[in-house]
């Protein structure tokens, strides 16, 4: 199955930030996980709904869970 790609906008649109805070997480190595295409960059919609999930939290004093170390096989 092919993934959905999203442009930086149409993620803005679905996080409901602006376009620039999503330039700047990426700056930043923050936000929902990019691929780069040439020099497009797009997000593939399964990464961008495991970030939204990851933020999931039954209670404000949770703490956000340490994410696994990127695999170096990419």
């Amino acid at each position: 199955m092919t993934p959905k790609l999203l442009t930086s906008d149409q993620v803005a649109d679905l996080l409901g930030v602006q376009e620039g805070t999503i330039r700047l997480w990426r700056m930043q190595g923050k936000g929902p996980r990019f691929k780069k295409i040439g020099t497009l960059v797009r997000y593939d919609e399964a990464d961008v709904l495991a970030y939204i999930n990851a933020g999931t939290r039954i209670s404000t004093s949770q703490r956000a869970p340490i994410p696994a170390p990127e695999s170096a096989s990419a």
